[in-house]
């Protein structure tokens, strides 16, 4: 039940916000991290220096959006949307598993999806409470 006080009690724009913060350090960290990740977790350092650099830019949308006094609809929608997809990429990348990823690869990339599958259903929830 404290779970459901909590999501309850996060305004749309703090759950793009968080977003926002943890995209970017998630990004920092895959672009810096890169190198010794990558034989921990099975994954090329190139794809994961890359793939920080492409959370870059969605950290800066995020914030963008998250900063607005009553964030649009259709901007939080698209939200939800790509982080769906980004879900869902997460599961195809753990099955096709396309760089035989350790373990910890596969423990990695399916917590990174839960994370934002959670984000997803908060901006979700607030969404609906807000609209």
């Amino acid at each position: 039940m404290a779970i459901a006080a909590i999501a309850n009690s996060v305004s749309l724009r703090q759950s793009v916000l968080a977003d926002g913060i943890m995209s970017g350090v998630f990004g920092v960290a895959l672009i810096v991290g890169a190198a010794p990740f990558s034989p921990l977790l099975g994954i090329p350092a190139a794809f994961l220096f890359w793939v920080g650099v492409a959370l870059l830019p969605w950290m800066a949308s995020l914030i963008v959006i998250g900063r607005q006094e009553r964030p649009k609809t259709g901007a939080v929608e698209t939200v939800v949307a790509v982080n769906a997809l980004w879900v869902l990429g997460s599961i195809a990348f753990a099955i096709w598993n396309p760089f035989g990823m350790t373990a910890l690869g596969f423990a990695f990339v399916v917590a990174q999806g839960i994370a934002v599958a959670l984000i997803a259903e908060l901006q979700f929830s607030a969404l609906r409470r807000e609209a």
